[in-house]
C-alpha cells in the first residue's frame, strides 16, 4: 500500500493524477501497448462517451488485474433494510408531515452493507431518476469484503463515529462535520475506526452531484471546488479469498473471488470520490431586511431535466450570522414542489428548538405546508432584532422535485414521533380586524 495513503488532492471536478510506485502513471497516453509494473490499463466512466466537454467524466485506472478478473457467477442476496425506488408500500401512508427520534445504536454485528436503513425512496433506479435516504448503522468494519453500486453515486453524512473508505482510487477517513461522495460503480470497503457509527446517506440515481451555479453570488462563498479531496493512490496486493457485491437495479448479487479488488496502482482523471469538511462552507444572507430563499444554502446539486428544479439538492444550515431588521428570521410557513427530508448533524435547529434532536430526521413531503412551531414562531416574532450568532446547530436537507414514499422500516419500525403534527396546534389566531402588528 501508498506510504501516503492518507494524502488528499484539493479540487471537485477537476482531473488528477497520482500514482503509489513511481514510474507505474504513463506519461502522453492513456493506454500503452505495455504499462510498467505489468499493470493493466482499463478506463471507468462516469457518464457516456459522447457527454459534453464540461460534463465528461472519466478515470483511466493502472491495475495489477482488470476488473473482469474480480467479476465471476453472481448469486443474488438480501440486505432487507436497504430498499430502492420505486418501492411504495401500499400499507404506508407518506401523505404526512414526520419526525422520528435517531434510530438507537445496535448490539448486532453491522457492517456498512447490512446495517443500512431505508426511509424514503423517490424516482425509480431504473429510469435513473430520483433517490433514497438512509440512516447506516456500522458496529463492525468489512473484512475482505468489498461493495459497489451500479445503480447510484452515495453522499455519506456522518453522525457519530468514524469510518475509513478504502476504494479502488485511494482511502478516505470521514467523521462528523464531513461528507464524502462515492461514485457510480467504485469499489470500496468500509472500515470501522471509532463506533459504534451512526449517519446518513443519499442514494442518487440520477446525474451526479455537482457545485451550483451561483448566479449574481459570483466566484465565491458557498462550497468551493479547493476544498473537495480526492485520495492519493494506494492499492492493496492481497491473495485471499474475498466477497464482492453489487448493486443493480435494487438487486444485491455476490460473487467470490480470490484477491483484493483494490488493486490500482495509479490513476488519472476527473472521476473520483472525494470528501469535504461542511466547516469550510461560507453561508450568504440578507445583510438589511426579508427572508432569502433556503437555496442559498446549497452545497451539492444533482440536475433534473428541468432546469432549475433539482432531482436533488444537498442544503446546510450551519453557523452563521442573522441580521436582518425588521424580519422574521427562522424558516417561514411554507409548502413548495420540492420534497424536504432534513437531517440533525448536532445542536439545535433555529425553526424547531424542541424534538429536532442530533440524529434525528424529519419529512415533508410535496406540497405540504410546514414551518416553525409555536414557541420558534413567538421567539422569533418577539426578539430584539440586533445581530445574532446561530451557534452549535448544523442540519442539512436532502430534497428532491419527487415524493419521497416511506419505507415499512421508517413507518412502522423506526422510532416516528406520533405527536410532532401536534408542534403546530397551539398555534394562536391573532387576526383581530385591526390594524398593526399582533
Amino acid at each position: 500500500m501508498s506510504a501516503s495513503a492518507l494524502n488528499y488532492m484539493p479540487g471537485f471536478g477537476n482531473s488528477f493524477e497520482t500514482e503509489a510506485l513511481p514510474g507505474a502513471l504513463p506519461q502522453g497516453m492513456n493506454s500503452p501497448q505495455k504499462c510498467d509494473y505489468g499493470l493493466y490499463a482499463e478506463q471507468l466512466s462516469g457518464t457516456a462517451f459522447t457527454a459534453p466537454a464540461g460534463q465528461n467524466e472519466r478515470t483511466w485506472c493502472y491495475r495489477i488485474r482488470p476488473s473482469v478478473k474480480h467479476s465471476g457467477r453472481y448469486a443474488r442476496i438480501d440486505l432487507p433494510h436497504w430498499k430502492t425506488a420505486p418501492a411504495v408500500d401500499d400499507s404506508v401512508t407518506s401523505l404526512g408531515q414526520y419526525r422520528w427520534n435517531p434510530v438507537p445504536h445496535s448490539t448486532e454485528v453491522l457492517t456498512f452493507l447490512s446495517g443500512m436503513r431505508t426511509m424514503t425512496t423517490a424516482g425509480d433506479v431504473n429510469t435513473q431518476v430520483g433517490m433514497a435516504s438512509h440512516i447506516y448503522l456500522v458496529t463492525q468494519s468489512m473484512v475482505d469484503e468489498y461493495f459497489y453500486s451500479a445503480d447510484s453515486e452515495l453522499l455519506v453524512v456522518p453522525q457519530e463515529g468514524r469510518l475509513r473508505f478504502h476504494t479502488e482510487l485511494g482511502i478516505i477517513d470521514l467523521e462528523p462535520k464531513e461528507i464524502a461522495i462515492i461514485p457510480r460503480g467504485l469499489v470500496y470497503r468500509v472500515e470501522l475506526l471509532e463506533g459504534p457509527a451512526r449517519g446518513f446517506v443519499c442514494e442518487n440515481y440520477g446525474q451526479k452531484f455537482d457545485l451550483p451555479n451561483r448566479g449574481p453570488i459570483g466566484a465565491n462563498c458557498l462550497a468551493n471546488p479547493r476544498d473537495f479531496k480526492a485520495p492519493v493512490a494506494a492499492f492493496e496486493d492481497k491473495e485471499v479469498p474475498s466477497v464482492l457485491t453489487i448493486k443493480w437495479c435494487g438487486q444485491f448479487h455476490e460473487t467470490h473471488i480470490a484477491q483484493s479488488p483494490l488493486d490500482v496502482v495509479a490513476w488519472h482523471g476527473n472521476y473520483a470520490p472525494v470528501k469535504y469538511d461542511l466547516r469550510t462552507f461560507c453561508p450568504v444572507g440578507a445583510v438589511l431586511f426579508d427572508h432569502p430563499d433556503p437555496s442559498i444554502f446549497t452545497v451539492l446539486t444533482a440536475p433534473s431535466g428541468v432546469e432549475g428544479t433539482a432531482n436533488i439538492d444537498f442544503v446546510l444550515f450551519r453557523e452563521r450570522w442573522s441580521v436582518a431588521e425588521n424580519t422574521f428570521r427562522p424558516p417561514w410557513y411554507h409548502k413548495n414542489i420540492m420534497s424536504e427530508l432534513m437531517g440533525n448533524i448536532y445542536g439545535i435547529y433555529d425553526a424547531k428548538p424542541e424534538g429536532f434532536v442530533p440524529g434525528g430526521m424529519s419529512l415533508h413531503n410535496m406540497m405540504l405546508p410546514h414551518g416553525p412551531d409555536r414557541d420558534a414562531f413567538e421567539g422569533a416574532s418577539n426578539a430584539e432584532l440586533k445581530p445574532a450568532k446561530l451557534e452549535n446547530t448544523m442540519s442539512f436537507m436532502f430534497e428532491t422535485r419527487f415524493p419521497q414514499h416511506l419505507t415499512t422500516f421508517a413507518a412502522k419500525e423506526a422510532p416516528m414521533q406520533d405527536d410532532y403534527i401536534d408542534c403546530w396546534s397551539s398555534i394562536e389566531k391573532k387576526f383581530d380586524g385591526t390594524p398593526g402588528p399582533k
